[in-house]
């Protein structure tokens, strides 16, 4: 406890001056033929990414200081870029410091400006699942930046899903592993439920029509509804919302906004994208220290199912904290916040290996 609170007075002075982090260089990479796990195939798949910092390589030429953050269901590289997330974590004397490490995100697959459904293909893009979109982001690593080791994987929400996935599938790549937001194992109950009344809120729709609409189906602002339940923080929601009238006000300006920047096809897809996600068979694979976060106000991952303490126990290396509802605690959401969990991470890292690129003051 005395490593956490000396690391949680670091991590609030460095996000008290919020020091700027280096500018983030925004690329496209381009995988040619690629074969998706339902059989379909893609001429050219385009990974829209950003890196900051430089690679520092050993005297064998492998880089030692590659980061991979990954982002949730819907969300993009650019959640990450900004004063909460990249300012505290990215500047001078932060924790991932991108003088010492150097920084790979990339927009997945069916997100941001990587090729998605809204391209053009619509209905008739392949059927991406998970496991297609980590082999993306390491297609994208190895073929287009040349990084054959990472220092650390670590992803919020659908991220920190691939981060269980990434541990499993190449255990001796990373020195860690930080999933936030997350449990290992397959979308069943209440998981299930919410994410499939999405895809049926879309498809159900006769304005769908089959994905080839002319304009937003009506069943995309339902879905939006329940993404907004999904990620809700019920405590900051009541202070922020205290009245009828702001609670209206505030439902109706989030609905017109999402709508016109989500694109229905591409939120049904993202959605269905964890249509086969189990991890929760392999943990054993798992050999990279780990470091699981997760909130007790988390809608999607609420902490009275109890699995988590067993699944990380069967990881060799395995941590797991839940985080207690608290002023600072976001729901769902609290997983780009490292203000919050910061001082766990902090003293994860600073268990690790001597060798690696720790961050802090210089």
């Amino acid at each position: 406890m005395r490593n956490i609170a000396a690391a949680a007075l670091l991590l609030s002075a460095i996000a008290g001056f919020a020091a700027d982090y280096p500018a983030p260089v925004e690329k496209d990479f381009v995988v040619r033929d690629f074969h998706f796990a339902s059989g379909e195939t893609l001429g050219e798949v385009r990974i829209h990414y950003a890196t900051i910092g430089t690679p520092q390589r050993d005297a064998n030429g492998t880089v030692r200081n590659a980061v991979l953050v990954l982002h949730g269901t819907g969300g993009s590289l650019h959640q990450f870029l900004n004063e909460r997330y990249a300012g505290v974590l990215f500047a001078p004397g932060g924790l991932l410091d991108a003088s010492r490490c150097f920084i790979v995100i990339p927009d997945n697959i069916g997100h941001g400006k990587s090729s998605k459904p809204s391209d053009g293909l619509h209905a008739r893009f392949p059927k991406y699942d998970y496991s297609d979109m980590i082999e993306l982001q390491h297609r994208l690593l190895l073929d287009g930046l040349g990084v054959t080791h990472l220092f650390l994987v670590t992803g919020t929400s659908m991220g920190g899903m691939h981060t269980w996935m990434w541990g499993q599938r190449w255990p001796d790549a990373m020195d860690a592993l930080v999933p936030l937001a997350s449990v290992p194992t397959a979308i069943a109950g209440r998981n299930r439920v919410w994410r499939r009344m999405i895809v049926d809120d879309i498809r159900n729709d006769p304005e769908w029509n089959g994905g080839e609409y002319t304009q937003q189906p009506r069943g995309l602002a339902a879905a939006i509804h329940m993404l907004l339940i999904a990620t809700s923080a019920p405590l900051q929601w009541q202070k922020t919302m205290p009245t009828r009238d702001a609670a209206d006000k505030w439902l109706e300006e989030q609905v017109a906004a999402r709508v016109k920047a989500t694109d229905a096809n591409d939120l049904l897809y993202a959605i269905e994208a964890s249509r086969n996600y189990d991890p929760s068979p392999d943990m054993e694979r798992i050999t990279a220290p780990l470091l699981a976060i997760n909130s007790a106000d988390d809608f999607v991952n609420p902490p009275e199912l109890g699995v988590m303490e067993g699944l990380v126990r069967r990881v060799r290396s395995g941590r797991f904290v839940m985080l207690p509802i608290t002023e600072a605690t976001r729901g769902h959401g609290t997983h780009t916040l490292p203000a919050v969990w910061g001082p766990y991470l902090a003293q994860f890292l600073s268990q690790l290996p001597a060798q690696v690129p720790i961050g802090g003051p210089h």
